[in-house]
């Protein structure tokens, strides 16, 4: 399989219009913008990732399932798939359920699975499932990555988890890393850190970093890659970041040159 290009996104159920109603959402325009850059490359096929919370093991999600918002106030379903889902209980968690609702609001009408990361999982833990994302599929197929992930949850001192002042420079530390194209920034990461600063995303993008080091290991060098990031800021005290990262052949592919 040929990885050729990710978005970064988180997932706040604010994102979706008919949660946050009235509420302006500045990310909600950078992630849908990020996700119609990772449609561009033309990957054959879509991954989202995103935490799964407390579980034991990574989780696959065929398109066939679905996630609600009804926790939320909101009658809304969301299929991971282009067809709905078939008649069951929704099962996608809301990191999943967001990023089906970005698919589907983008128009992408190819094919896409999801896959629930355990909060709990070391970075190599993640690393290794990245590469075997990677690794698992036809070396023809070209493969994108939509990535789902909350930064900290205490920016500020009206933050869901009060201010910490290690918050800030954690997630300035991630959006360089994205900006940069750094796996090892986000390899790097401190899983203790992260779960005290209550940061959603540490998992997933460690599964994003194992994902590139694997699909550089041989003939693409991470100089290559491109990375954009395209939104950075903490409004309701939890750290929101848009980023992409797209192989430099893929963004031209993508632009019909």
């Amino acid at each position: 399989m040929t990885f050729v290009a990710a978005a970064v996104c988180p997932h706040p159920p604010l994102l979706v219009p008919e949660v946050g109603g009235a509420e302006p959402v500045a990310a909600r325009p950078a992630a849908l913008a990020a996700v119609r850059q990772l449609t561009a490359a033309s990957p054959d096929r879509i991954v989202v990732v995103g935490d799964a919370g407390d579980v034991p093991a990574e989780i696959d999600y065929g398109p066939a399932t679905a996630g609600t918002f009804a926790g939320f106030g909101v009658d809304l379903s969301v299929s991971l798939g282009v067809e709905a889902a078939v008649p069951s209980a929704p099962v996608l968690p809301l990191s999943l359920t967001v990023g089906a609702w970005l698919l589907a609001t983008a128009g992408w009408p190819g094919a896409r699975t999801a896959l629930g990361v355990p909060s709990g999982y070391s970075a190599r833990q993640a690393a290794e499932l990245g590469q075997r994302l990677v690794a698992a599929s036809d070396p023809a197929e070209r493969l994108g990555l939509l990535v789902m992930g909350d930064a900290s949850a205490r920016r500020t001192v009206k933050a869901p988890g009060a201010l910490d002042e290690r918050a800030a420079p954690f997630d300035a530390a991630v959006a360089a890393a994205l900006l940069g194209v750094d796996p090892d920034g986000l390899l790097g990461l401190d899983a203790g850190l992260a779960a005290d600063l209550l940061v959603a995303g540490r998992a997933s993008w460690q599964v994003l970093a194992g994902a590139l080091v694997a699909a550089t290991r041989d003939d693409t060098p991470r100089a290559a890659w491109i990375g954009a990031l395209g939104y950075d800021a903490a409004p309701y005290g939890v750290g929101y970041l848009v980023a992409v990262w797209i192989r430099g052949d893929a963004a031209r592919e993508g632009a019909g040159e």
